[in-house]
């Protein structure tokens, strides 16, 4: 009605939601962010597992699609071996995820991890991953215009959380830092990924690292997040005008 050309979504739930992207689309008004597909094909953790995998992303071990029946997950947990994570395959912002230690915990984590789910995404589709041990939590951003080019804006390191919620985030990673092979192989790694997803605008790629610098990802933030000024402080620039401009069609 007002003649907007473009709407930003923010960094909310709405900025993640594909239906609303296309809904955009259908009404002439060009959505800030990626696109549907992309979202629903990294928005989706187990389909997301795949498709990084096959451009050769370390993943954590772990099933790569969801298991419905308690039973079967926990034979893929056994062969896995505890300590696990049962995680929402549809899940975001924390929700949805258990840490069973023992097959004694089993039957109530995995019923807690699907009612969640369900509660928060709609969606009960749960799969098993391997807990890694005092891991370090590493994201990557990522810039992707229209035209299939794609670079990355450094690490944050975001390991101090509180309930799966991120506390405090920093760059570049302490950890990550005083190692620039690290670095060079964390970044191509989440360029490789938001590439085989088909991927433009602004993005995130989440790792878990262990002591060794070791690293593996976790899943693809299809949005810009709420912490993405810590990057702007360090190479100064406006990530949202870049966003911008590549709804806009500008190459980067």
């Amino acid at each position: 009605d007002t003649g907007a050309q473009a709407i930003h979504p923010g960094y909310g739930f709405l900025s993640e939601n594909a239906d609303f992207a296309e809904a955009c689309g259908r009404a002439g008004v060009k959505f800030i962010g990626p696109s549907a597909r992309a979202m629903r094909l990294m928005g989706s953790k187990t389909r997301a597992r795949e498709t990084v995998a096959a451009a050769g992303v370390p993943l954590v071990p772990g099933t790569m699609s969801a298991v419905e029946d308690p039973d079967e997950a926990l034979n893929s947990a056994a062969e896995i071996g505890f300590p696990v994570m049962l995680k929402a395959a549809a899940g975001g912002g924390g929700k949805g995820i258990r840490l069973v230690r023992s097959a004694a915990e089993w039957e109530s984590c995995f019923a807690q991890a699907r009612g969640e789910a369900v509660a928060a995404f709609g969606n009960g589709d749960i799969y098993v991953e391997k807990a890694m041990e005092a891991p370090r939590h590493v994201e990557v951003q990522i810039l992707a215009d229209e035209h299939g080019q794609v670079i990355h804006l450094g690490e944050r390191e975001c390991s101090l959380q509180r309930r799966h919620q991120k506390v405090v985030e920093e760059t570049p990673s302490p950890l990550v830092d005083p190692e620039p092979a690290v670095r060079d192989k964390l970044t191509a790694a989440a360029v490789r990924a938001a590439a085989a997803a088909g991927y433009s605008n602004a993005g995130t790629v989440e790792f878990l690292m262990d002591g060794d610098r070791n690293f593996y990802f976790l899943e693809m933030n299809t949005r810009l997040q709420v912490e993405h000024p810590v990057t702007e402080m360090v190479t100064g620039l406006d990530l949202v005008k870049e966003q911008i401009l590549i709804a806009a069609g500008k190459p980067l």
